[in-house]
């Protein structure tokens, strides 16, 4: 069994930064890529940032030039470095694991705030 804890929330002035961290405890050998997701008020789980088994990123068009995800295996840990935050990326947070193209693993998500 898989799980995953988040870390690294809070509040920020806007240009703020901030760095969520991702433990991952247990393994699944199936487990293709680490995402984190955001879920606006009423709406889906949107895709921030992804990274894959392989190295390969992938960002939301909104984040692109500001969030940076990365990994470090030997900590099994997953980063998000936020930069230049703005208010509309205040959000709950979800660090979630794939297995093959679909997240199937989710943390309990970290509040980000964002005041002007």
């Amino acid at each position: 069994q898989v799980q995953l804890v988040e870390s690294g929330g809070g509040s920020v002035q806007a240009g703020g930064s901030l760095r969520l961290s991702c433990v991952v405890s247990g393994s699944d050998e199936r487990i293709t890529a680490m995402s984190w997701y955001r879920r606006p008020p009423g709406k889906q789980r949107d895709l921030v940032a992804s990274i894959t088994n392989g190295g390969q990123l992938n960002y939301a068009d909104s984040v692109k030039g500001r969030f940076t995800i990365s990994r470090d295996v030997a900590k099994n840990t997953v980063y998000l470095q936020m930069n230049s935050l703005k208010p509309e990326d205040t959000d709950v947070y979800y660090c979630a694991a794939w297995i093959l193209t679909w997240p199937y693993y989710w943390g309990q998500g970290t509040q980000v705030t964002v005041s002007i």
